[in-house]
């Protein structure tokens, strides 16, 4: 165990211990490792961090050169969310095309995978898998993030996802406690609510937790939402009613509790950060993640003194703060005694062949079949009606078809077209983009790529307007496949990851 620093008392260090601060850069800053021999136990890492695997190994390595017993967490769900792989797209398919398929072995053997080549590179703790229900198809945030609708479906998979990923040694951060999956609104921007009664809650929400706990998730994230059934008054992640009584009490879960993103507007916009991160421990979270969008050695300082200044003033039981402390280094022991690489399973092909398995492909009326289809054999014209960017998932991540059709079908164009600010819902934006496509797209066959088309009116003016000009256009759907489908071909992804672009080009180039 790495000897802390002299000079910082037991509070501080607990108050230190119970942060899970981002930072900036592809090496770590002066004021990380010096907070690492204060007591800091815990680093969360983005896609800003990250290059490539290799520097990605020295980042941590240069980690455990201060601290050897240091957590390193990850925002990786595979899919639409990556941040190994934020440059080029995931080499994973997502929760909702493992859901898809339906196949418990597989994505035990994917979640295997991906927990291998994150603990290569000095990786133990994700942030990881979304166990909740997409019950509410215009969730703007869960969507693709969920293994889907049925609640059964969702629990046997976040199970399998769990042992997957911790069999590499790789701990589980099952999320977003109690259940994010029936909500119209984003809790970066604010605070969402969900109106059901308790018992909807227990029998839908709470049943993919259950099997996460049965499998041993060494970690539990909790959601930014209100639920009025459940606690009227705060949000999850600053319920006791919620974390200590449901979670820890009726639940069972003995393991480490961590918060969303206190940056998170549904917290900051309400609570500040501060003020949050001290209600969010008292209730009983003993991770307090910070980050995303703030990460500097005065964020630290703020919360660590927060949280001293807290018990100091009787607001929090010193108790709880040590409680919470113990639970952080007790998973830090569990992630060092099984910190190996573990060997491949079935290998890097596995992400592929779960995307070209998830894949659902159907044709218009009076089109004919799938089976009957003529691949493409001359590059096509790939019009990209592309949506606002999820938060979660970033807007530096590519997606869609064109790149993987350019490898296989050389001289493929490609334009972007979108709805500008304010025009989600107004159907003449998306007449007009869908003209600008015809336009640009002129003899060339069309291959029409959307994201959750049935959230976009736009977008669902858009392809209007192509399908009424050339009924022989393709359609790629890469988000969740709600409204009907249509086009000559219609290839629903189910996730927008690059395998998925991958196996949709496969089938357009009669692979």
């Amino acid at each position: 165990m790495t000897t802390l620093a002299s000079g910082t008392d037991t509070l501080t260090r607990d108050a230190l211990t119970v942060l899970q601060p981002g930072f900036t850069g592809t090496t770590a800053p002066d004021w990380l490792l010096r907070r690492l021999g204060e007591g800091l136990a815990s680093v969360g890492l983005f896609g800003r961090n990250i290059t490539s695997s290799g520097q990605l190994a020295a980042l941590t390595a240069q980690l455990r050169a201060e601290r050897d017993d240091v957590l390193v967490a990850i925002d990786e769900e595979g899919g639409d969310v990556t941040r190994l792989e934020v440059r080029t797209g995931s080499s994973f398919p997502g929760n909702h095309a493992l859901g898809a398929v339906d196949d418990v072995q597989l994505t035990r053997e994917v979640a295997h995978e991906l927990g291998r080549r994150l603990a290569a590179c000095g990786v133990n703790l994700n942030w990881a898998p979304s166990a909740d229900v997409n019950s509410n198809p215009r969730n703007p945030v869960i969507g693709v993030r969920s293994f889907g609708a049925d609640t059964e479906l969702a629990a046997r998979h976040t199970a399998a996802y769990v042992t997957g990923l911790q069999s590499a040694g790789v701990a589980a951060c099952t999320k977003h406690f109690p259940g994010h999956g029936d909500t119209a609104v984003d809790s970066h921007h604010a605070l969402p609510r969900i109106d059901v009664p308790a018992d909807v809650l227990t029998d839908r929400e709470l049943t993919p937790f259950r099997a996460a706990i049965a499998a041993g998730s060494r970690a539990v994230m909790s959601a930014h939402i209100l639920v009025p059934a459940l606690d009227p008054d705060r949000p999850a992640t600053l319920s006791r009613r919620i974390l200590t009584g449901l979670l820890r009490g009726e639940l069972g879960y003995d393991g480490l509790i961590v918060t969303d993103g206190m940056e998170m507007r549904a917290i900051a916009g309400t609570y500040g950060i501060e003020r949050g991160s001290v209600l969010a421990v008292a209730a009983g979270a003993d991770a307090i993640c910070v980050g995303g969008g703030l990460a500097d050695d005065a964020t630290v300082r703020r919360l660590r003194d927060a949280l001293v200044a807290a018990v100091r003033a009787g607001e929090l039981p010193e108790e709880r703060l040590a409680e919470a402390a113990d639970r952080v280094r007790a998973l830090a022991r569990w992630a060092s005694a099984v910190g190996r690489v573990p060997e491949e399973t079935r290998g890097s092909e596995i992400g592929l062949h779960a995307a070209r398995r998830a894949l659902t492909v159907t044709a218009a009326p009076g089109l004919g079949s799938p089976e009957t289809f003529e691949p493409l054999t001359e590059p096509p014209y790939v019009a990209a009606l592309t949506p606002v960017a999820n938060i979660a998932v970033g807007d530096e991540t590519p997606w869609g078809v064109a790149a993987e059709l350019v490898h296989l079908l050389p001289g493929t164009v490609t334009g972007s077209f979108a709805a500008a600010e304010g025009e989600e819902s107004d159907a003449g934006a998306g007449e007009s983009a869908g003209r600008a496509a015809l336009q640009a797209a002129g003899p060339r066959r069309i291959v029409a790529v959307v994201r959750d088309e049935h959230r976009h009116p736009w977008m669902a003016s858009a392809l209007d307007t192509l399908l009424a000009a050339r009924p022989d256009t393709i359609v790629v759907e890469m988000g969740v496949p709600q409204a009907a489908p249509r086009g000559a071909l219609h290839i629903a992804t189910h996730g927008a990851a690059r395998v998925c672009g991958r196996a949709a080009a496969e089938v357009i180039a009669g692979l």
